[in-house]
Formats: C-alpha cells, structure tokens, sequence
C-alpha cells in the first residue's frame, strides 16, 4: 500500500535505509540531500518503506507545486525490490490532487505507463569503470586521447581537497555569467558539497597550471556504487590546457577495476555530450513528468513561463 506521508511524519531512519539498500539508490534521495536542496519535501511510501518517493514542496500565489530541485537530476521511485511499469504507474497517481502542478525528473529504472502526465526525455552519460584502466583508455575517442596528450605535457597537478567555494567562486567568473543563477542556488551548492565533503561522500578536486593557477575543479559525490560528476568550474587556462579532461581521466585511472559507474550527469548540450561520449560514456535516458493543474489565468501564465523556459536560448 502507497500512503502519502507529510514531511514531519517521514521516518528519516527507515527513509535512508531504504534509499541505501535500493535496487536504484541515488544520492539525490537522501533526506539530508533533500533537506538542504529543497527544504521543504513530502514522500510517497509503500508499506513500511519498501519503495519510496520524494515529493519536493513549494508553493506560489496560495498553491501547492512539487518540483526538481537544483543538484538532484532525477528523483522518482527507488525500490528494495523489482521496479515495475506498474508500481511506478501507482505511485504516480498516488501524488496527491493538492499539488497543482508537477514537474519532476523519474530516473533511469522508472518507465512510467501513466497517461495523465505530459512526458519529457532527460538524458545522462554512464561509464562503467569494472575494466581495467587501459581497457578503459582503449574506449577515450581519438579527439580524448588527443586532448588528454596535450594536457599531460602541459605540467598540469591535481589537488585532491579544494575548498569547494574556489570552484564555485571559478564557475561564477566564467561559465556563470552566461546565466541568471541566485546566490541561493550557489548557498545550495556550497551546503550540499560541505555536507557531502562531511559525510565522507564528496570530494572536491581541483587542476593547477605550472603557474599554480587554479584553472578547472570540480565536485565528485560517491555513493550507492555511483560517483556523479555534480559540479564543476573551468576558466580559459583549462579550456587551453584541456585541464577538465585531465581531471577525468585521473579519477577514471584512480578508480579503474571497480565496481562504480562515473555518472556524467548529463547534457542534452551537443558539445558537451560530445566530450562526456569521449570517454567511452554511454546514453542513459530518464523520463520528466509534468501536470498543470493551476486555475486559469495562472494556468495560463505557467504554460508562458515553462514554454520560455523549455525553449533554446
């Protein structure tokens, strides 16, 4: 049986432990991870935290809405046990008829038959590191390989526990004046790497050029036999040296032999996917839901709103 659970009545104990031992544990589902992404959240759970689903909470003009939160790429149904199309299909329906509007992002192992929603594709990019670390470098397209030689004779050096500000200091000054990002999504950031740096699950490194330039860093969170590519910076010197590629592929040589998948993250971005495929990564798709079920004119003003949003910029 699926009940809906308020925020207050979740047993965070009961909650984790089933997001550890699931067939598709992810990080994003932990409700620390939660509490510091989104704050506000409720959850649907089946029998006594079988199977679970978090319910991120907002609300807007006097309306309830649940939503992906920033730093969490999928969320959905995570399960102890076989995830079917129908269990994913009941727990869909057992959102309650108080959120006015749905957005969410499902995750790879959730294939949802439940016509009432509008669906999506997200895409991410999955590398397997069980082989060897040759076997793995055989798989780097000829472009990788390429840049990986041109950043190994450009005396680069990793660092291994920068401070996660420096990296997310190094993305606002480059890649993060191209978007209109609020201090709060950067505090989240900030939160969610401390906290992970905490827990023993996140690591944050960092490329140094020969000038002792921080140039590129980015922050790796390990958990559930995943480690996911969450953030990263780069400046002008990286993109030169090929300081990112260099980053990659050491964490890949590092880890090689073991039983992790390197989760990329992502992007539907034709360059970036492109460099992610580079590696060996492979496509890995998740499908995003959504509803409106807002009052008109509201209706009306979300549509504007999603439709300006979706569109490419």
């Amino acid at each position: 049986m699926i009940k809906y659970i308020t925020y207050d009545d979740i047993d965070k104990s009961k909650w984790d432990s089933c997001i550890r031992s699931s067939v598709n544990g992810m990080i994003y589902a932990y409700s620390w991870y939660l509490d510091i992404a989104c704050s506000k959240w409720d959850g649907l759970v089946e029998d006594d935290y079988k199977s679970v689903m978090p319910l991120p909470r907002g609300e807007k003009y006097g309306f309830l809405y649940t939503y992906q939160p920033p730093f969490s790429q999928q969320h959905g149904v995570f399960s102890t046990s076989k995830i079917t199309n129908e269990k994913v299909k009941e727990f869909l329906k057992g959102i309650p008829a108080k959120y006015k509007y749905v957005e969410l992002s499902l995750n790879t192992f959730n294939r949802p038959t439940e016509d009432s929603f509008e669906t999506s594709e997200g895409v991410t990019h999955l590398l397997d590191l069980i082989s060897p670390y040759d076997t793995l470098q055989s798989n780097y397209s000829t472009q990788t390989k390429r840049n990986l030689k041109k950043a190994l004779s450009s005396s680069l050096a990793i660092a291994k526990a920068v401070s996660p500000k420096k990296v997310i200091d190094l993305f606002k000054a480059n890649r993060g004046k191209n978007y209109d990002i609020s201090s709060a999504h950067y505090t989240i950031a900030n939160n969610l790497m401390q906290t992970c740096i905490k827990k023993g699950l996140g690591q944050c490194w960092g490329v140094y050029t020969k000038e002792k330039e921080l140039c590129a860093g980015a922050f790796l969170v390990e958990s559930n036999r995943r480690t996911i590519f969450l953030f990263s910076g780069t400046n002008k010197k990286a993109f030169e040296t090929h300081a990112m590629t260099f980053l990659i592929n050491r964490y890949i040589e590092e880890n090689a032999q073991q039983n992790l998948t390197f989760d990329f993250e992502g992007s539907s971005d034709p360059d970036v996917a492109r460099f992610y495929k580079g590696f060996g990564a492979k496509e890995a798709h998740y499908v995003k839901i959504r509803k409106n079920n807002l009052p008109a004119p509201v209706k009306w003003l979300k549509e504007i709103q999603f439709k300006k949003k979706s569109s490419p910029s």
